[in-house]
């Protein structure tokens, strides 16, 4: 009985979190919900797709981190999953740029309309952030802390462009098989005449110092309240 009990004082905190995490996303559709009842009008049903989307990199990590923790890192099935992972990473965090599309208008209040939007951005860097975080762990078993945050920063740097590319350029993701060619011409263009393409550069600075100071934070947060207990 008492190693029963233990196991399930073990297991609590991460199914709770679990529910928490599905939680905010009942809560962005539950909004987006009330928003179409009331006005009957399906301005932001795209977020529904969206918000999919920024689930799939925290599905792969957990996946990956399962398999690493019992198989290593170095199969050829872990690198396509940790290549899969990065790819769809941008899609939790591309969130954000959707308030892009908030605007005054006769269907709702303005401050309803930011609600909903927040709260699907939130959902979003919550699944991006968890997904990085579990990785992130077991990085550090096999590195250097100082390593890892380098190794991140470049993950974040790479993800901030691509939410840029998602943005401006209107590639998507799975646009790497079905459209490599052209993929890789607007990628190497803004890499041989960064002159001509200054806005993607400043929006990737803006939003990698945004992306990765928010994990850090995060993170220096997660260890502070570890090194309390």
């Amino acid at each position: 009985m008492y190693n029963i009990n233990s196991m399930n004082v073990h297991r609590e905190p991460p199914y709770r979190f679990a529910v928490s995490l599905a939680g905010i996303s009942l809560v962005a559709l539950g909004l987006l919900a009330v928003r179409v009842a009331t006005s009957d009008s399906f301005r932001y049903g795209f977020m529904v797709w969206n918000l999919v989307l920024a689930t799939v990199p925290l599905l792969l990590a957990w996946w990956l981190v399962t398999r690493v923790d019992r198989l290593g890192w170095l199969s050829w099935q872990q690198i396509i999953l940790t290549l899969a992972w990065i790819v769809f990473l941008p899609n939790s965090f591309y969130l954000i740029t959707d308030f892009v599309h908030l605007r005054v208008n006769y269907e709702a209040d303005i401050f309803f309309d930011i609600g909903l939007l927040t709260s699907f951005v939130l959902a979003g860097l919550m699944y991006g952030y968890v997904s990085v975080y579990m990785v992130h762990q077991r990085l550090l078993k096999r590195m250097r802390e100082r390593s890892t945050y380098l190794l991140l920063g470049l993950l974040f740097l790479a993800v901030s462009f691509a939410i840029c590319l998602g943005r401006y350029t209107r590639w998507n993701t799975w646009d790497i098989l079905l459209k490599p060619a052209g993929l890789l011409f607007d990628v190497s263009e803004r890499v041989i005449n960064p002159n001509a393409h200054l806005q993607t550069y400043a929006t990737t600075a803006v939003m990698f110092l945004l992306l990765f100071g928010g994990y850090a934070i995060v993170y220096e947060a997660i260890r502070l309240i570890k090194s309390t207990k």
